[in-house]
């Protein structure tokens, strides 16, 4: 396994800073503040803006689940390798469009059509809800990619929640025979289940947490992909993250020292995000 720190102070500095201004985040504990939460704006200062240059469309997948909107960023013309990429969250919250600035930069660096997708939330849709969405996405991908534009190469990545599903999704296609993906990113990935679960826990999980769920717990991870894992030097999940990088076969992991967890989430407010970018692209783009 490849590992690196980032350890720019700059970075640090300003998490410290963007910190400071947010104040600490307060856990859910209700339905209630949950959708007070998904309404919420998205503030570009925050997560940046589109990179210039890159074409966005918005479509629906014809998934298991129903129709599902998938956000599609591209440059250029001719078929490229696709990239389905899953947003955070705590599989109760997020959507495509917190992501623009972290999917058009790497539809820009990597040369990847980039498939962002709005999978299904708890507790509407409990686990597999999401899980299924993503593994669908990955078969349909596979087997309709050249629709977008793809040329036949497919690789998934995923920030937190997203990063668990892609994890997940990539067992199941493992263990089921499903399409093979080039490439898999698991950004700060939730990787096992809390001893005591959360609130958000709660409404995701009804049940215990099937390897699917818990992809760390998997008695093994040959046969997986190439895989970067990109973690946050503040937060807790970077150990569960640098232990699933160092059972898998081929792995790099990059850890972004000073950083908060969802940092891709904050382009806008923390360069950290914007380079984390060009590192996975430099990860995609590998021959």
């Amino acid at each position: 396994m490849k590992r690196r720190v980032v350890a720019e102070p700059g970075f640090a500095a300003e998490a410290d800073a963007m910190m400071s201004r947010l104040g600490l985040a307060s856990e859910l504990q209700s339905y209630e503040q949950l959708v007070a939460a998904r309404a919420e704006a998205v503030d570009h200062d925050l997560a940046g803006r589109l990179h210039p240059g890159v074409g966005v469309a918005d479509l629906h997948l014809p998934l298991g689940g129903g129709p599902t909107l998938a956000r599609v960023y591209r440059t250029g013309d001719g078929p490229r390798p696709l990239l389905l990429w899953l947003h955070g969250g705590g599989f109760v919250a997020g959507s495509v469009v917190d992501l623009d600035r972290a999917c058009s930069g790497l539809a820009r660096k990597a040369g990847r059509i980039v498939v962002s997708l709005e999978y299904r939330l708890a507790p509407e849709h409990p686990y597999p809800a999401a899980l299924f969405d993503a593994y669908d996405a990955m078969c349909w991908l596979a087997a309709n990619g050249w629709v977008l534009g793809g040329d036949g190469r497919l690789a998934a990545g995923g920030q937190s929640a997203g990063g668990a599903l892609v994890a997940g999704a990539a067992l199941k296609a493992r263990d089921e025979g499903g399409p093979g993906l080039d490439r898999q990113v698991l950004c700060y990935p939730v990787l096992t289940a809390r001893a005591e679960p959360t609130w958000i826990d709660r409404q995701y999980l009804t049940g215990p947490a099937d390897v699917y769920a818990a992809p760390g717990s998997a008695g093994s991870l040959a046969g997986l992909p190439p895989t970067l894992v990109v973690a946050a030097g503040r937060d807790e999940l970077r150990h569960d993250g640098l232990a699933y990088a160092e059972r898998l076969d081929d792995a790099s992991y990059v850890e972004y020292a000073g950083t908060p967890h969802a940092f891709l989430n904050f382009c806008g407010a923390l360069r950290a995000g914007d380079h984390a970018v060009e590192v996975i692209a430099d990860f995609l783009s590998r021959e």
